[in-house]
């Protein structure tokens, strides 16, 4: 059966598609008819408008939703600098904490539980790969994280760089989303857009696995070409939340009465919080085609030869996130390797040794990867290596 069998079981409700105009309310007549923005939303609430990308951009490629929220996002104190050490490896930008590039082939053994004891989602990410510069929307992140707490119950976080992947290899993680609910458990991904806030609880005590931040455009799905139609990750399998929103706030909007939510940003490279009285998850409705989503890899449609050699590794893509520059090259393309039958006739079983144009960073969520030895000081779920463009890329040895 082509989906995944979860030990936590599924408690939220979605709406299916991919990059899809979807509309949800929580609340019956919260949704304006015919238009986005009346002179008076029902029930008192505010239009708010979150853009994905320019307000120019072409139509086929327009991100955009509008959110009918209690009160608005900006009602909020200024934002100042977080404390030092808020989340200690979630940025580099100075010193010895500066990206290094080298052109070594690179591995990693998974990050401890231990290690990460204290540390919710948001500090328990760590920036160990990556290029460009998000203050010029350009390049990715890559990111492991280990976490052993919650997000605290008054606390919200943001990305104003860009859109995060998030790939659980441990632990199954609740997302509350300013548009509804997640539930992303191991062998699911999911998405958060740039600008969405999120708090992330653990429902198996900790949690491990990788994540990538996207500062260059956004994911869509791969031109499937002679494929056909259908193949490879199909849009009617990815999920998309429902209107969720609670109403805890303030007297106004700068004075909590002591029960203030802390809003952490990240900023170009940088985190900045400020407080204020009210949730920042109330929104009641909301309409459009920018919003978190998550898949399930075990319904990914795996394609492979049935006669002989190995087709290139881009027929595994997932997602990939268009670079603009040239027609099939992307920023980034997110690849998964699922069991599969490999039947090629007189062809070297293991992938080929390659140099890639494109840098590989790989982790592995379970199982083992037919190119890499596992066991003690091998290739093992939770680790992660790193082919820089260039490097050559091989099997291993044994």
């Amino acid at each position: 059966m082509p989906v995944t069998q979860f030990d936590t079981k599924e408690k939220y409700r979605y709406q299916c598609g991919f990059n899809a105009h979807f509309e949800s309310e929580a609340v019956a007549g919260a949704l304006p008819v015919g238009h986005n923005s009346p002179q008076q939303p029902a029930f008192g609430l505010y239009a708010e408008k979150l853009s994905g990308t320019a307000f120019t951009a072409p139509r086929h490629e327009n991100k955009q939703t509008w959110l009918y929220r209690i009160l608005p996002s900006c009602a909020h104190p200024p934002y100042r600098p977080s404390a030092e050490g808020a989340a200690p490896e979630l940025v580099r930008n100075e010193g010895s904490d500066k990206m290094h590039y080298i052109p070594n082939q690179l591995r990693w053994d998974p990050f401890s539980h231990d290690e990460a004891r204290d540390h919710d989602f948001v500090s328990g990410l760590k920036l160990v790969a990556g290029a460009g510069d998000p203050t010029q929307k350009q390049g990715l992140g890559m990111y492991v994280y280990a976490a052993g707490r919650d997000m605290d119950d008054r606390a919200a976080f943001y990305s104003a760089d860009g859109d995060l992947l998030i790939v659980p290899q441990e632990g199954d993680l609740d997302v509350r989303t300013e548009l509804g609910c997640l539930l992303v458990r191991q062998m699911e991904i999911a998405v958060i857009p740039r600008g969405v806030k999120y708090q992330v609880r653990l429902l198996s005590g900790s949690a491990r696995g990788y994540a990538l931040e996207l500062y260059q455009g956004h994911f869509n799905l791969p031109e499937l070409g002679p494929i056909g139609s259908n193949g490879l990750a199909n849009a009617r399998d990815f999920l998309a939340p429902v209107a969720h929103f609670s109403q805890d706030f303030g007297p106004t909007a700068h004075e909590g009465g002591g029960n203030e939510y802390t809003v952490t940003v990240k900023f170009n490279n940088a985190l900045f919080e400020t407080t204020q009285g009210h949730t920042p998850f109330d929104v009641v409705a909301w309409q459009g085609n920018y919003y978190p989503y998550k898949y399930d890899l075990g319904r990914f449609n795996t394609m492979g030869t049935i006669s002989f050699d190995h087709p290139d590794p881009s027929i595994f893509t997932v997602l990939t996130a268009p670079s603009g520059v040239a027609a099939g090259t992307a920023v980034a393309d997110f690849v998964i390797f699922p069991p599969r039958w490999l039947v090629g006739e007189d062809t070297f079983r293991p992938p080929w040794y390659h140099r890639n144009t494109m840098s590989e960073f790989m982790g592995l969520i379970r199982g083992g990867y037919d190119a890499k030895r596992g066991g003690a000081g091998g290739f093992v779920p939770g680790g992660a290596s790193l082919h820089n463009g260039g490097s050559i890329t091989r099997p291993a040895e044994d």
